[in-house]
């Protein structure tokens, strides 16, 4: 989960902007967290303290109404409805928040209904649940199988039916203007920045590099990178100082569940 949150807070400052030199400085004043890292926070907040999804994710949208990059106009619309039904939307919303069920669930049947279930509130659309089911499987596969990224990769394609694109087409795209905000989009981009990264560090600024949709695609790239690399302290420590205290609860009780601060394992 915190892989989430620090892709979402170092990408938030390029999202539409010029993309950075390799080297950029990571945490700056201009960072921020974005709808994203509220809405895993609800849906992390729905699972632990056994909520209603879209009761949680109204609750959290509404008392932050105004992040930095704002929510999309659909999703703003479904925040602000006095009946909020699912938009049959496949943006890349249902895959970027997803990342608590991949921690909180161990087998495939949980993993899958449940990642369902939360993006099923807006993202009904087949492409929307695929894409959250992939990257809360993806988290599970890794953290409890060990499955080398090899591996991952043909699970991807065989069971999501996702061919992730070399990392020159992913740049190409993002060089050429276009912003990925679907989940048919980016999650293959995260899940190959991912795939090529030798870091978690590294993942998330090859994401960041990607340019497009740079939260978003970084935030659901820290995701599955947390599950594989040990988390920098340091990053942790940066990330957790844009957070409010309402967020900063709910990623104790988080981590306070699975036992375990800052992802698993050495590799």
């Amino acid at each position: 989960m915190i892989g989430a949150i620090i892709g979402d807070i170092v990408g938030s400052r390029f999202e539409f902007r010029a993309v950075p030199q390799k080297d950029f400085e990571l945490f700056t004043p201009d960072c921020a967290y974005t709808d994203d890292t509220i809405c895993t926070m609800a849906i992390a907040d729905a699972v632990l303290n056994e909520r209603d999804y879209q009761e949680s994710l109204l609750d959290w949208c509404r008392r932050y109404p105004d992040p930095m990059g704002g929510y999309g106009n659909r999703f703003y619309q479904w925040i602000n409805s006095d009946n909020p039904l699912p938009t049959n939307s496949f943006g890349n919303g249902s895959a970027m928040r997803v990342s608590p069920i991949g921690w909180l669930f161990d087998e495939w049947e949980d993993v899958i209904e449940e990642a369902k279930k939360s993006a099923m509130v807006t993202h009904n659309h087949p492409e929307g649940i695929k894409g959250a089911q992939c990257i809360a499987e993806t988290i599970c596969w890794l953290r409890l199988m060990r499955f080398s990224k090899s591996d991952v990769e043909r699970k991807v394609e065989k069971f999501f039916g996702y061919e992730l694109p070399p990392m020159r087409n992913i740049k190409k795209i993002g060089s050429e203007g276009h912003f990925d905000g679907t989940c048919q989009e980016t999650v293959p981009m995260a899940l190959r920045c991912f795939m090529d990264a030798n870091s978690f560090e590294d993942t998330i600024r090859l994401a960041v590099l990607c340019d497009g949709d740079t939260d978003t695609k970084a935030c659901i790239a820290g995701s599955v990178a947390e599950a594989y690399y040990p988390v920098p302290e340091w990053m942790i420590e940066k990330a957790i100082s844009y957070l409010p205290d309402d967020m900063l609860n709910i990623l104790g009780q988080f981590y306070e569940r699975i036992q375990d601060s800052c992802g698993p394992k050495k590799r």
